[in-house]
């Protein structure tokens, strides 16, 4: 018995220094392709990127994708796949003068016949400058430069260097590759050495789903369950209490002056615009959820009332400026019910964009047109000399006549045929329409009499 337990202490000793000096996603990290999960659209045999690999034909590259998707562990496996030196930089800790020594290294084994595959992680938050210093290296063949990313490359990355490098975009792995990768991650040998790690299908999928498409919190959370349940000499068993402990709530993926937070309120902007109130109170939610300021979205549905339905429903401006004053007055959360309340009458309410299609169709006249005069009889003539100069002359006012309109021209005489306000038959607008129409009917039954 006590030899036993002696050699389970070592056992658990060898685990615990291990444990403690490499994490599990770096103890299992792929090797090559074949171990690699996810990303098949990229790597799957036929695919482009595993063309570019197999055939040796590399260029410089942008992996852009969320954090946990393997970017990191595709650039390793190129490099030693393609028997390239790979350097890694960071954009915290390393400066130009870093930069610049090791791209002259580079260049020297370059003439030697070595490739160097240079690894910039959050290449994103390189300066200028700094991602000036790889130009003139990555243009003379010195280094194949693979930068990864988690912002959208066209508004992080200087254009000079983007278009010299092919942009990969790298997906959130779906729960089933989470699964896979856990349960290759147990077989791994250098995974959980010397220990027998009990867990069944359902605590499996529990951490698949908690880690929302992410391996690193896959990995993490698989290795903290293994850590804190309980040891029966070399076995593990993980329950799903244990795991109930460890997962609270998924990581909300949201970065609230990045891309996410454009591309959800977008998407909160089209499902309203679809007149889908399910989808925009889901949208609006994982905004809330994820932190945004309730009054930059009080402010955009303000904004939809006038662009989206304006006449058609002239409760729904009212409405958005009630709630944006509401978010001011109680913040968060209580207001994320006025924000809801909000978004489902837009999405309910009917749909017109006839304002917004007005504002833009005289903006482009003014914009060809220029500054024209404004007509003489409906300038304002507060002086002698504006009067003698026919300010004023001949205007009509319309409060005097029965129909309360006029055969005055108050457009400028080139603009004189335009209309921009072109009313649909939703919801109240259609009252509108049927105005207008009357207005058009009176003006050509009395603008020639008048003539």
């Amino acid at each position: 018995m006590i030899a036993e337990e002696v050699v389970l202490m070592e056992q658990e000793s060898l685990f615990s220094d291990q444990v403690q000096n490499t994490p599990l996603a770096n103890r299992v990290r792929p090797q090559t392709l074949d171990e690699f999960v996810g990303q098949s659209n990229l790597i799957a045999p036929g695919k482009i990127l595993r063309e570019i690999i197999d055939s040796d034909q590399l260029s410089s590259m942008i992996f852009w994708g969320p954090p946990g998707v393997g970017k990191t562990s595709l650039a390793k496996i190129i490099a030693n796949q393609t028997r390239s030196h790979f350097v890694t930089f960071s954009a915290v800790t390393s400066g130009i003068k870093e930069i610049r020594q090791i791209m002259e290294e580079a260049e020297d084994n370059r003439k030697f016949g070595e490739r160097t595959l240079v690894f910039v992680d959050e290449i994103h938050r390189f300066n200028k400058a700094q991602q000036d210093a790889f130009l003139p290296f990555v243009e003379k063949g010195s280094i194949i430069l693979i930068g990864a990313t988690t912002e959208n490359p066209s508004f992080q990355i200087n254009a000079a260097l983007l278009s010299r490098c092919k942009v990969f975009v790298l997906h959130q792995l779906s729960t089933s590759e989470i699964i896979q990768l856990l349960q290759q991650a147990l077989k791994h040998p250098n995974g959980f050495p010397n220990l027998d790690v009990q867990i069944d299908t359902d605590a499996i999928t529990m951490i698949a789903e908690f880690a929302n498409g992410d391996a690193r919190v896959a990995l993490n959370t698989l290795e903290m369950a293994v850590l804190n349940s309980d040891h029966q000499q070399a076995q593990v068993t993980i329950h799903t209490a244990t795991l109930n402990q460890l997962i609270n709530t998924k990581s909300l993926r949201y970065d609230k002056n990045g891309e996410e937070h454009y591309n959800l309120i977008s998407a909160l902007h089209k499902a309203m615009r679809n007149s889908d109130a399910n989808a925009a109170i889901y949208w609006l939610s994982r905004m809330l959820d994820g932190g945004e300021d309730p009054i930059y979205i009080a402010r955009r549905l303000v904004r939809f009332a006038s662009e989206d339905i304006g006449l058609a429903d002239t409760r729904a401006l009212s409405l958005t400026i009630d709630v944006f004053q509401a978010c001011q007055l109680i913040g968060m959360p209580e207001c994320d019910v006025h924000l809801t309340e909000a978004v489902v009458y837009l999405s309910l309410a009917p749909k017109s964009n006839a304002i917004y299609k007005a504002r833009l169709a005289a903006k482009s006249d003014i914009k060809k047109t220029g500054n024209l005069p404004v007509p003489l009889q409906i300038r304002n003539a507060p002086t002698k000399l504006m009067k003698d100069l026919d300010y004023g002359k001949d205007y009509q006012y319309a409060h005097e006549t029965d129909d309360k309109l006029t055969t005055m021209q108050t457009m400028p005489s080139e603009l004189a045929k335009s209309e921009y306000y072109q009313p649909t038959e939703q919801g109240n607008e259609k009252r509108f329409k049927q105005r207008l129409a009357y207005i058009k009917q009176w003006h050509e039954a009395h603008d020639q009499k008048d003539q």
